[in-house]
């Protein structure tokens, strides 16, 4: 099967829905190689809970931002914008077709629009987490309701974290904050964007038999081995689902069942706020991951 398409294909979506597998049928069928845009596979060795692609499971197809993060490094969206892109760009360069898979909805919306990644300053910051503490979340967010209205809309008044980042980026940058915010429009490089999604009771189901499967082939020996790596100590690779919770029983009463289950809590969850996130974009032409040929629907709508 082949097609002719030259702009990169995004296909994105809920955790649990067949994504990695789509992934590598449409690099296979349009001569493209596939980039990663899950946050978690960043991380060398971090396998069986993030249901990276085998070897066997790639069939030859490259894979590119896979392993480039030890387990202590700070995942950082900025950074993987700037790799991404060039990433995407050789590959253009090279006339293979980019196939962007994740469902990390920030890394993918790093590459497709024009989102902008101000500075930071630990003084500006700590100031203003010290404002938080002592006079309140909300009355910090009253006064970015006066400097960026926009900004104070889209914010809630507890979220003190985005509260305290958005009058940090005022600031420094002496713009709203909403000016660093992406604005609607074509998708960068003429992206196509796909959603693969399934019924929320199937896919619940298979959020469960996938939590299952990860725990008996082998996740508490690998969060046993990255720990000695410094797992427990890094600020994104920690909180990852499975990981979190494994590293949470084996610090305290040993119950990995408790933790399976809490894991399967988690994830579904976390695919709901995924559904959310980029059901809010129209861009996106959405197709159901059980579809008998999803490989076909998707080359007919590129085709159309």
């Amino acid at each position: 099967m082949s097609a002719s398409v030259t702009a990169p294909v995004a296909v994105v979506g809920p955790t649990a829905t067949g994504k990695t597998a789509l992934g590598v049928a449409l690099a296979l069928a349009l001569d493209g190689e596939v980039v990663n845009a899950d946050a978690m596979q960043l991380y060398r060795g971090m396998d069986i809970g993030t249901a990276k692609a085998t070897e066997h499971e790639r069939h030859g197809v490259p894979h590119h931002l896979l392993d480039v993060l030890d387990v202590t490094e700070t995942a950082s969206v900025a950074d993987y914008q700037i790799h991404a892109r060039a990433t995407i760009e050789s590959l253009l360069a090279r006339g293979k077709v980019p196939v962007i898979v994740g469902g990390s909805g920030l890394y993918v919306q790093a590459i497709v629009d024009d989102l902008r990644f101000p500075g930071t300053d630990p003084e500006v910051r700590g100031e203003l987490e010290q404002q938080a503490r002592v006079h309140g979340t909300a009355s910090l967010h009253r006064r970015l309701a006066g400097l960026d209205p926009a900004a104070a809309g889209t914010i809630l008044p507890t979220d003190t974290r985005r509260v305290v980042r958005a009058l940090e980026v005022i600031r420094l940058t002496g713009e709203p904050f909403s000016a660093n915010l992406p604005r609607p429009g074509a998708p960068r490089y003429g992206t196509v964007l796909v959603g693969v999604d399934r019924p929320v009771a199937e896919l619940d189901e298979r959020v469960e038999r996938r939590v299952e499967h990860m725990f008996a082939a082998g996740l508490v020996d690998e969060v046993r081995r990255l720990e000695q790596r410094g797992l427990r100590e890094g600020r994104t690779a920690s909180r990852a689902l499975g990981y979190r919770q494994v590293l949470d029983a084996l610090a305290g009463d040993g119950d990995l069942a408790a933790a399976a289950s809490a894991t399967v809590v988690a994830t579904r969850r976390f695919v709901r706020r995924q559904r959310s996130w980029f059901r809010r974009d129209d861009r996106i032409r959405w197709l159901d991951g059980g579809a008998p040929d999803p490989v076909a629907a998707v080359l007919s709508r590129l085709s159309s």
